[in-house]
């Protein structure tokens, strides 16, 4: 536990930087809003859009029970602020004209309706983590970037497909109070407190599982002991350290993507 905590204390002078805070839900909508439309930007850039697939949510600031969400059928490298769609659970849209993906709003619901915590939810089928979740396993911990998921990870066999809301309700009830889900066969799953975390952290296992991938390739894997990779999992995988590092990724994208606001 003291390590743990002096890992967090570090961490938290990695940067003076902090979330804002706002006076009204206004502000707080079109900050989440911009903040989406950045994290699809960045998802695009980073190979992780394909086709009509692949779906961000994040709560309305001043109603919680309604959503935002990308938009099916427009490339994550091209969606703009003004093409969000807002929605209430049973998928009606009720903002924006673009219409949404039913599956996939289906679990992401699902999952801002069981745990009413979560702000925003990530799901994309990024290469290593489609590869990664045919295999059914946990990611293990290989590296310090891998520790920082210890934990955190649930991996869910069923169901593989949710085409009604019993199915969802299922799949949520299996994601259960973690961060992180690898469905298997299908991909990566990934939550937060605000959408920078959760995007952050979705980034990070991708990369984890892209990490694992080499190593097995080539030789056998020495795991981390539990204690060290727990403590890093309690550090430098807190909320606030997600949304630390996401920050980075932010400052690069709003000057190469200036459109994304409109």
């Amino acid at each position: 536990m003291a390590e743990s905590t002096k890992l967090s204390d570090a961490a938290s002078k990695f940067s003076t930087r902090k979330a804002p805070v706002f006076s009204t839900a206004a502000e707080e909508r079109r900050h989440r809003l911009e903040r989406l439309t950045g994290v699809c930007r960045i998802f695009g850039r980073f190979g992780f859009s394909e086709g009509l697939l692949g779906h961000i949510t994040v709560r309305d600031p001043e109603d919680p029970d309604l959503l935002w969400v990308n938009p099916v059928g427009v490339s994550f490298r091209q969606i703009k602020v003004s093409d969000l769609i807002q929605v209430n659970h049973h998928g009606d849209v009720l903002v924006g004209k673009r219409p949404v993906n039913p599956v996939g709003l289906l679990l992401h619901s699902a999952i801002h309706e069981a745990r009413p915590e979560i702000v925003a939810v990530c799901h994309a089928h990024s290469l290593y983590g489609k590869a990664w979740s045919s295999l059914g396993r946990l990611l293990d911990p290989i590296t310090q970037d891998a520790c920082v998921l210890f934990g955190h990870q649930v991996l869910i066999r069923e169901p593989r497909v949710s085409l009604n809301r019993d199915d969802a309700k299922r799949f949520a009830t299996a994601f259960g109070p973690h961060r992180l889900a690898i469905q298997v066969g299908h991909g990566l799953f990934s939550t937060g407190l605000t959408v920078d975390e959760a995007a952050w952290w979705f980034i990070c296992m991708e990369r984890a599982c892209q990490v694992q991938f080499l190593a097995e390739s080539v030789g056998e894997l020495e795991k981390w002991p539990e204690p060290p990779a727990r403590a890093l999992a309690n550090s430098l995988g807190s909320p606030e350290f997600g949304w630390l590092s996401f920050q980075t990724l932010w400052d690069e994208i709003i000057v190469s993507d200036v459109d994304l606001f409109d």
